[in-house]
């Protein structure tokens, strides 16, 4: 009886145990973007690019970039250093206003919860592209970054989880599949778009 006890009591503990290791892993980060209902755009789409960089293979890519003996390799792995994951979705698609806007304004719904703040964003009438770059913070450290990039014939999603300065995700565009993000650039013609008095 008393083994039978003993028994039950192990099998208990390791159910406990199980179960609270498969809550962890279901609790994800708020700063990860839920990806997931972009995913009917992938019959529409033309091409489509799908970046998942984080755990082991992150370190890896850290690592790695370090190493090599060439100055964007290591500026990009100065970048990434106290990153846990890099996220990016790409959907080009053959013709213009092949998708449905609503389905990038989920997206964007989703950064207007509770923690997210808009840094910046874009609008142009070329391409009828729109940039917007959002932050967040864990008090008073950043916890990840999201940029939304919709023009008529794309679309391209990066959700960084960590901290990271904005320079060097611009300067990180073209590198691990991460699009370019034309923040800057289109804040210089906005310039000299202005007439000097």
């Amino acid at each position: 009886m008393k083994m039978l006890f003993n028994n039950s009591i192990k099998i208990i503990l390791l159910m406990m145990f199980v179960f609270t290791a498969v809550s962890v892993n279901a609790q994800q980060d708020p700063a990860r973007l839920q990806f997931e209902k972009l995913k009917k755009l992938e019959d529409k789409a033309v091409d489509v690019i799908e970046v998942n960089i984080d755990g082991k293979l992150l370190d890896l890519a850290k690592r790695v970039l370090l190493k090599i003996k060439n100055k964007d390799a290591v500026k990009v792995g100065e970048a990434i250093k106290g990153l846990k994951g890099i996220y990016v979705r790409v959907f080009n698609f053959e013709k213009e206003n092949e998708y449905n806007v609503a389905d990038v304004d989920e997206i964007r719904a989703q950064l207007q919860t509770p923690g997210w703040e808009k840094l910046a964003n874009v609008r142009s009438k070329k391409n009828n592209q729109k940039i917007d770059v959002y932050t967040m913070f864990t008090g008073d450290v950043m916890s990840g970054i999201a940029v939304v990039i919709s023009e008529s014939k794309s679309i391209a999603l990066v959700n960084v989880i960590g901290p990271i300065d904005i320079d060097l995700l611009v300067e990180l565009g073209g590198h691990l599949n991460i699009p370019e993000i034309g923040i800057e650039k289109e804040n210089k013609q906005e310039k000299k778009e202005k007439p000097e008095n």
